[in-house]
């Protein structure tokens, strides 16, 4: 069986709120965090919008060294850092050790290195000015540089390890940890995913012709999951941060457990059957589903929410048709769905960790955060599950279970099932 494994700390950089509280009121109250970038629309993209937190870098003085500070270009790196310090503390953990935490590691994805960074490099070079890039430039552009950070910041002993599997990385990186736990390799692990969509990554998309280009004017109306009006994903950036514990060395330090993390899943569809680089093989969907219900010895019946994919594009459909069959439910019986991506966008490899947050603050609270913009729902997808199951504002109803899921560019799957923490 292994070890059970919960939820006791949480960090979240989001477009609509940095903070639990804050995030917490954005995602009750249907608050969008997607702005106008007046950037885009001088370099003529066709999309010009984005979801962005309002971040302040001299706050990263809470976390990290005068000199680590002043060396820090990446803004990715940086969502990262402060998510994964809010989440420790979140957990009631003192930053300080004279010794590594051996039983404590951290697994934290990002889909590139700060490109951002890359390009101060870059251009240093190309001016001739290769020796004043400076001793910890290295540090800025790896892949790793986050759990590098992090596990220097914290001590961290355990497995260190960056991941990175386009869209599905956030919940990826949580179902890694949460396996760490389970099978004896650690007792503790420090979870998530960071994301900074800047002009380089976002023109790229842009040129693919996949995001949302008619809402310019109105940005908070732009990301519509599940919408007849739906026209493409909205860029969004962030990270966000879980520490894991087997629950009985979090009972050991008596700490606070909000919930429990009781499975998952993750695969490939192999780009084979309808799946190709951009779109998942909906037998590799649904065989992840399945997997993660059944690894977490529930029925489908169980399950209360499903925080989908989502990400307003024609795959919307598909998904929840791929959702009904796993789960044998359509209509009124379908469970209540909702997709965060309507409020901040589509943050990429930080979608799957800032909606597992979401998730489990639905667990804690008793609700069902709105989608918000869906006034046109798609009759494709309102012919296979009632209307009432997505709703438009929040409702306040007890919430056990919750089924989240994310499916990446490569035709990569994961899927995690939350539950209300029961000793």
């Amino acid at each position: 069986m292994g070890k059970r494994v919960v939820i006791t700390g949480m960090g979240v950089v989001s477009p609509n709120g940095i903070g639990l509280p804050a995030f917490l009121n954005a995602i009750q109250n249907g608050i969008s965090g997607i702005k106008f970038m007046p950037l885009y629309e001088e370099l003529q993209f066709g999309c010009q919008v984005a979801g962005r937190p309002d971040f302040e870098w001299e706050n990263l003085k809470n976390y990290i060294s005068e000199v680590s500070y002043h060396g820090l270009k990446g803004t990715n790196i940086a969502y990262g850092i402060t998510a994964a310090m809010d989440a420790w503390a979140d957990a009631g953990l003192p930053y300080d050790t004279e010794e590594a935490r051996w039983e404590t590691g951290c697994i934290f994805g990002n889909s590139a290195p700060d490109t951002e960074a890359t390009k101060f490099a870059i251009e240093k070079i190309d001016n001739k000015e290769s020796r004043k890039l400076g001793s910890r430039m290295v540090e800025q552009v790896m892949n790793s540089s986050i759990t590098s950070y992090v596990s220097g910041r914290l001590g961290l002993g355990n497995k260190v390890i960056t991941n990175s599997a386009a869209c599905a990385t956030g919940t990826q990186s949580i179902l890694m940890g949460y396996e760490y736990i389970k099978y004896g390799v650690a007792d503790r692990m420090l979870v998530g995913s960071s994301e900074y969509i800047d002009t380089y990554i976002y023109g790229a998309f842009d040129a693919m012709r996949v995001l949302s280009r008619k809402f310019n004017d109105q940005p908070e109306k732009a990301s519509r999951p599940m919408s007849a009006s739906a026209g493409g994903f909205v860029p969004g950036s962030g990270a966000a941060a879980l520490i894991l514990e087997d629950l009985d060395f979090a009972l050991a330090r008596g700490a606070r457990i909000y919930a429990e993390v009781l499975g998952g899943s993750c695969n490939s569809g192999g780009q084979r059957s309808g799946g190709s680089m951009t779109a998942p093989n909906s037998e590799g969907v649904m065989r992840c589903i399945d997997m993660a219900i059944r690894e977490s010895g529930i029925s489908p019946n169980d399950i209360d929410l499903v925080s989908g994919h989502l990400t307003a594009t024609m795959a919307d459909r598909l998904e929840i048709q791929n959702w009904s069959q796993v789960l044998g439910r359509s209509g009124k019986e379908f469970p209540y769905v909702n997709s965060l991506k309507s409020m901040i966008g589509h943050s990429l490899s930080a979608a799957g960790s800032i909606e597992s947050v979401a998730c489990i603050l639905q667990i804690i609270h008793g609700f069902v955060h709105p989608n918000i913009n869906l006034e046109d729902p798609n009759p494709g997808i309102t012919d296979i599950i009632d209307i009432d199951r997505m709703p438009v504002k929040m409702i306040n109803k007890e919430i056990n279970i919750v089924a989240k899921a994310n499916f990446g560019f490569g035709d990569v799957n994961s899927c995690l099932i939350f539950s209300k923490f029961k000793n």
